[in-house]
């Protein structure tokens, strides 16, 4: 049960993300850590799964899914998306007009991962840096740390 609700806040992140809201993005991420058993050493995980929903995401705006049939058609078995945030994805995914802003998205996830494995100080930081980049849009720097 505790898994499924940390799935929900994850979509509902990503929602946000996708909204381009970063106020209520970044408040859905504190309480995704505040309830993380590991709190901030999760963060890993939690990173792997932005990836998975971006990665997700871009294989349903590439194939223009718009319906749950379509979406089953097109996510492989182990790649599928818990049933109760299907429609949330198609909405998420469909948001974004153009796939390079989701690959952008997708290198900035791998970026904060790297950041996440190189033992940073304040890995909620670099979370938190995350989120607010990929709600932001695209006029930030890619690469490196922004100081």
């Amino acid at each position: 049960m505790v898994s499924a609700a940390k799935q929900r806040s994850l979509y509902e992140l990503t929602d946000a993300v996708s909204l381009k809201d970063a106020p209520r993005a970044l408040a859905l991420l504190g309480g995704l850590l505040n309830a993380s058993d590991g709190g901030e050493d999760a963060a890993i995980g939690h990173v792997f799964s932005l990836a998975r929903i971006f990665r997700q995401m871009l294989v349903l705006n590439e194939k223009k899914v718009k319906d749950q049939r379509t979406m089953w058609q097109v996510l492989w078995p182990g790649f599928r998306v818990a049933p109760f945030a299907a429609d949330a994805l198609i909405a998420q995914a469909r948001r974004y007009k153009d796939r390079a802003e989701l690959k952008r998205g997708l290198r900035l996830i791998a970026q904060a991962d790297l950041e996440l494995r190189s033992s940073p100080p304040d890995k909620r930081l670099v979370l938190e840096r995350l989120v607010m980049r990929l709600a932001g849009g695209s006029g930030e720097r890619e690469t490196g740390l922004v100081a």
